[in-house]
């Protein structure tokens, strides 16, 4: 399985982003309203970082919990590990892991086609081992005399 078809199971799900002069604490308030753990920081459509869960924890553990008025722009990841939409799950489950990143912005060009999340890689390979556990089940059941 390869990232373009992660993004196709995951439809239409939208790229959440936020401009890098907009305070930490509207990119918290927009993480928590759409549920994700991370924004694209984008000026003038184009992306130009990511900004995590865990680059506000730092920050917070570094500067102390008063962030509400910090821009975005001194949090974020300027150059993001970023994946291809024919990388395998497999190799991206490893530079993830690798990486100790939960989020991975996916280009294709200078394209943004979207962003994978950790979650959506393990949802991915459980996919594929319950198919293949099938197709071996199905050719044991019917192994020839």
């Amino acid at each position: 399985m390869i990232i373009r078809d992660i993004l196709t199971v995951k439809g239409g799900d939208d790229v959440f982003s936020i401009s890098p002069d907009r305070p930490v604490m509207e990119a918290v308030k927009r993480m928590v309203l759409h549920d994700v753990g991370s924004l694209v920081v984008k000026l003038n459509s184009e992306m130009v970082g990511l900004v995590t869960e865990r680059d506000i924890m730092r920050a917070m553990h570094d500067r102390g919990c008063d962030l509400k008025d910090v821009p975005v722009s001194e949090l974020m990841s300027t150059e993001p590990i970023i994946g291809s939409p024919e990388d395998t799950v497999d190799y991206v489950r490893g530079v993830m892991t690798q990486h100790r990143i939960k989020h991975l912005p996916v280009m294709e060009g200078e394209n943004l086609l979207g962003i994978i999340s950790f979650h959506d890689v393990a949802r991915a390979c459980l996919h594929e081992a319950s198919f293949e556990n099938q197709l071996l089940k199905r050719y044991i059941k019917h192994w020839p005399e």
